[in-house]
């Protein structure tokens, strides 16, 4: 006999996804990251509120430190850290001193302490306890790097109120950890396990809340003694050794758009076999597109005429970055954009496909007379597989504050395509150049022009030595050369660059020019629109 047995089909149960997570910050997040530091810290100004190069800063020299709370796809909270050594940590500082301005460049592989750099949390998401959360992130990540502890600077939003009740910043700490007063931020941190160690004067003087003053907090690990400390590992990530190649690009007279091109993928092609990462192009290496009509013409007319190549010169710089697997820095352009402005670009085509502009933003007296070419205002690095690299077009690169900017953001590559007509002009550029190099314990690559075009503005005659640059210390080269050409000769320089060299000339170096800035003394800030 058969029997028949009835099956109830349960209802299936979805799984839902996680409204609130909290995970590592990454560079696509920081636009959203940077609307968040502004609604959160509308009453500290522009002046009090990370702008988004230092926080990309923040990213590129401590990425495993910074955190992001989302609740249903939106950034609510934001959390900020760097490792520092205690003999600075632990005494009294600012927070221009102790964050290198914003950009968190006093970060050392080697601290023993996380300095917790910033947490904030969307004003409209306060009951979720993402601060708390955030608060948690950085534990974990002290007891992963088994580091000392936490160490940071808490704001006294109460203070301002109550001063002429107290009359000064360690009266009220006494009165809050009493229970006489009420702090929420303070008594958030108690909560959480912080000790107060004494008050930071004049930590953040735009904080009118707290009256520039600040609540020196310390949590320390209870897993690690306090002689052990353990090596960043998170500047392993990534390329330790990068190949670079810069091309002495020699101008001679072409008939065609198609030829222009022929010479051009014939060097990428060659660094290409060599497995180089970047090849570099000089400055104004386009106006060679100028000869195909063999006419001299005016300066105003040679710019419109160049116009009409910029996007077929950017789909053929960006075509062979894919086809080539590497990323060219493309020397650079006039190019009258939208504005009705004419700029010198420098066009970084990677080879995921993205093409990043960077304009000039110094041109020379000849470039604003001959070509009435327009600065640029932004100086942002450009994010490569590499690792960030900055792009300083020939006579910005004599100018220090800019490339200090970019390396502040975090560049350990600094690429310069330069267009020189004489040898005085050249080494204006070289040596600055070198003095780049030396100053920011970074690499430097120029490359420029040789040869002529008789009928071309400003290309009549050229002189040029591309070179490799590096900081003069043991780990490099003698004399802070990597490589370099034949002066006045097409060639192509290629050098082999270890980023882990410059980071340990960086923290252990014979100078350390990075890490003994007098913060205290002098600090760069850059302009904003």
């Amino acid at each position: 006999m058969n029997a028949q047995i009835d099956t109830i089909q349960k209802p299936r149960i979805k799984a839902s996804l996680p409204k609130l997570v909290v995970r590592n910050a990454n560079t696509a997040d920081v636009p959203a990251i940077h609307a968040l530091i502004k609604k959160a810290y509308a009453t500290l100004g522009p002046s009090g509120q990370y702008s988004e190069a230092q926080l990309l800063g923040h990213q590129n020299h401590f990425r495993d430190g910074q955190f992001v709370a989302i609740y249903e796809n939106t950034i609510v909270g934001y959390c900020a850290t760097f490792r520092i050594g205690g003999d600075i940590a632990l005494k009294p500082h600012d927070w221009v001193v102790v964050t290198g301005r914003g950009f968190a460049s006093r970060h050392d592989p080697a601290g023993d302490w996380l300095y917790g750099m910033d947490v904030c949390v969307d004003p409209d998401f306060r009951g979720l306890r993402i601060g708390q959360r955030l608060y948690n992130e950085r534990k974990k990540l002290c007891h992963h790097l088994r580091l000392k502890g936490i160490v940071f600077a808490g704001r006294m939003p109460n203070l301002n109120r109550r001063w002429n009740s107290v009359g000064s910043a360690e009266k009220y700490l006494e009165m809050v950890l009493a229970g006489r007063q009420r702090d929420p931020v303070i008594g958030f941190q108690i909560r959480n396990g912080f000790t107060p160690i004494g008050i930071l004067h004049n930590y953040l003087p735009v904080d009118h809340e707290s009256r520039g003053f600040a609540t020196h907090m310390i949590w320390r690990n209870p897993q690690v003694p306090d002689e052990i400390v353990v090596a960043d590992a998170s500047a392993a990530r990534g390329p330790q050794t990068v190949r670079v190649a810069a091309v002495q690009y020699q101008q001679r007279a072409v008939k065609s758009f198609e030829e222009f091109a022929h010479q051009v993928e014939y060097f990428v092609d060659v660094v290409a076999d060599y497995k180089a990462d970047f090849v570099l192009f000089p400055e104004l290496f386009t106006l060679q597109l100028l000869s195909i009509d063999n006419q001299r013409i005016p300066a105003s007319e040679a710019v419109a005429a160049l116009t009409n190549y910029t996007e077929r010169f950017k789909e053929l710089m960006s075509r062979l970055s894919v086809s080539y697997n590497i990323n060219i820095i493309a020397g650079s352009h006039p190019t009258r954009e939208a504005d009705g402005e004419v700029y010198n670009i420098c066009y970084v085509c990677l080879r995921d496909g993205s093409v990043h502009p960077r304009r000039k933003v110094h041109p020379t007296p000849n470039e604003r007379y001959w070509w009435n070419i327009k600065g640029g205002r932004d100086v942002d690095i450009v994010q490569t597989d590499c690792g960030p690299i900055g792009v300083s077009i020939c006579y910005d690169c004599q100018f220090p504050e800019m490339t200090r900017y970019l390396i502040d953001q975090g560049a350990l590559l600094l690429f310069v395509p330069f267009c020189t007509d004489s040898r005085q002009a050249y080494c204006r550029v070289r040596y600055c150049a070198q003095a780049r190099a030396i100053e920011n314990q970074c690499y430097v690559i120029m490359a420029g022009n040789v040869g002529n075009l008789p009928n071309v503005e400003n290309m009549d005659i050229q002189y040029s030595q591309s070179s490799v640059l590096t900081p003069c210390d043991f780990p490099f080269a003698r004399d802070g050369v990597a490589a370099d050409t034949t002066p006045n000769v097409e060639m192509v320089a290629i050098a082999d660059l270890r980023l882990d060299s410059l980071r340990a000339a960086r923290q252990d170096g014979t100078v350390r020019n990075l890490k003994d800035r007098r913060f205290d003394l002098y600090s760069l800030t850059w302009g904003r629109l």
